[in-house]
């Protein structure tokens, strides 16, 4: 039963997901923790994290760690392959389809509506991981004690590195040694 269940979430992920693995994450959000509750909010930050730092969608990666953490290897293989059946099936469709009618102004106008909406998912994605980094209390109050500047600062760094086009990977691991250094420096700040 787990492994149906594991299998149809990630459907349900990989068949919704428009836009990539960004806009993917408020329907992760939704079906591991407010609907199975596989995760806390905690645990789902550490696994977008994590699923950042190593190869792949965020989506599969998703999977694949929900899917060992629920049920071992064989969820892990049910949550994936729930998560990348929907995108074959698409893929293949769509193609087709699109090859065919791409010409129409129909096809035009319907990709363009599309994209307000994805880049929401990405902006609300987004926000969902901020909030408790610079929260970590939960509650969004500015009082002494209840937020953290830091990733306040490490967030409008990486943004200004990320609009002059600097590599993703070296704006992470600028953060990363920012942090420790301030650690070793100031342990317990």
């Amino acid at each position: 039963m787990i492994f149906i269940k594991l299998f149809w979430a990630f459907f349900n992920i990989g068949a919704f997901s428009f836009g990539g693995g960004y806009a993917a994450m408020p329907l992760i959000k939704q079906q591991i923790i407010v609907q199975n509750q596989w995760l806390t909010f905690n645990d789902f930050t550490d696994l977008i994290t994590i699923s950042q730092m190593t190869p792949g969608p965020i989506a599969i990666n998703s999977a694949t760690f929900v899917g060992n953490q629920i049920a071992g290897i064989p969820g892990a293989f049910f949550a994936t392959l729930g998560c990348l059946l929907p995108s074959c099936l698409f893929v293949t469709v769509l193609s087709w389809a699109y090859n065919r009618y791409r010409n129409l102004s129909l096809m035009q106008d319907i990709l363009g509506s599309l994209r307000p909406a994805v880049v929401s998912m990405i902006a609300v994605a987004g926000i969902d991981i901020l909030l408790p980094a610079i929260f970590p209390s939960g509650s969004i109050a500015f009082l002494t004690g209840q937020w953290k500047l830091r990733p306040v600062i490490y967030f409008v760094v990486a943004i200004f590195l990320l609009r002059k086009r600097k590599d993703p990977i070296i704006v992470m691991v600028l953060c990363g040694i920012a942090e420790m250094a301030v650690q070793l420096v100031m342990p317990g700040v």
